[in-house]
């Protein structure tokens, strides 16, 4: 069992009530870069849990603070508006009972599709007043508002990919797609009925099965277990996506419930890649059909970005398996 009884009521206590005070997060993330206790880590777990089931305007200042304090300078991303003054939605019990399910699930059953499906479905149990508010955040981080004003994204094609010059951003996306074996758009579309979503939900949600691998090789994220959840916080500080931050507060839960020792290298991965996220120009509204053709270093420079600079190997991880 993960977690005694009271244990459970406790982290369930803070994540509905989260924290109101300026200073808080940063505080606790500061305590836990200098000295990290598994109850402080239980803490900002519960925090980011707030953020993702309770109230998502609080999600950039959530975050915000968290990375000043655990990295010692502030994120320097431009300004997310924060609703801190309204009430949570309460978290109803059904989310808890998946919850606590999912993190009993042992490890070798928990593959990335498994994965994706029941984190997935945790963001289905919130109250069913969230998603407007989870779209209304979204709203809120700069270039989203003028990206869902283009309309429903329309599909890439892997023909158009495969007409694309060797080394330009195009040919490699096509690549990674074809010898890994993926889904151009990692999932159904039509078969999550993302066009059925009230706005902005219906953009935001097929752009971002879209773009997702596109943003990888952009962003520079590795497509190992460890990257995974580092461009998860990119995204999520690239437009607030609601499935990362559900995704990132049941990791850290985990973490924090089973491994806290692994709680450094959650925690700098993290939060290094959201500050990346915040500081990268907005991508969600880029016209990357215009540039399929361009090499991969013309297209950062064009957009002005970065790659992400990962604290630890990509694939720690898989390194790991292999040496147990």
């Amino acid at each position: 069992m993960v977690g005694s009884d009271e244990e459970r009521a406790g982290f369930e206590a803070l994540a509905q009530a989260g924290a109101d005070e300026d200073g808080a997060v940063r505080a606790l993330a500061a305590r836990l870069k200098a000295d990290l206790k598994p109850s402080d880590l239980k803490a900002m777990a519960a925090l980011w849990l707030h953020a993702a089931a309770a109230a998502p305007e609080r999600l950039g200042w959530i975050y915000d603070e968290a990375a000043e304090g655990y990295l010692g300078a502030p994120v320097g991303g431009p300004p997310v508006p924060i609703g801190r003054a309204q009430q949570p939605e309460i978290i109803p019990r059904p989310f808890w009972t998946a919850l606590w399910d999912l993190l009993e699930e042992p490890r070798a059953g928990l593959e990335a599709v498994n994965l994706t499906t029941k984190t997935a479905a945790l963001t289905g149990l919130v109250s069913p007043n969230l998603p407007v508010r989870v779209g209304r955040t979204a709203l809120a981080f700069p270039g989203v508002k003028a990206a869902v004003a283009q309309g429903y994204p329309k599909k890439f094609t892997l023909e158009a990919l495969a007409r694309c010059p060797a080394g330009s951003l195009g040919a490699q996306f096509h690549a990674l797609v074809v010898d890994n074996g993926f889904d151009l758009e990692v999932l159904d579309r039509e078969a999550l009925g993302l066009d059925k979503l009230p706005a902005p939900l219906d953009y935001l949600n097929a752009r971002i099965l879209q773009c997702h691998d596109l943003w990888h090789i952009v962003g520079g994220y590795r497509t190992t277990a460890l990257h995974e959840v580092a461009i998860s916080a990119f995204q999520l500080g690239q437009f607030g996506h609601h499935y990362s931050a559900m995704f990132l507060a049941m990791v850290l839960t985990r973490v924090a419930f089973e491994r806290p020792e692994g709680g450094p290298l959650m925690l700098q991965t993290i939060l290094t890649a959201w500050t990346h996220g915040r500081r990268t120009t907005p991508l969600m509204g880029v016209d990357w059909e215009a540039m399929w053709d361009l090499p991969l270093k013309d297209v950062r420079a064009k957009l002005a970005l970065t790659p992400y600079a990962s604290p630890f190997p990509p694939d720690i991880f898989e390194q790991l398996s292999i040496a147990a």
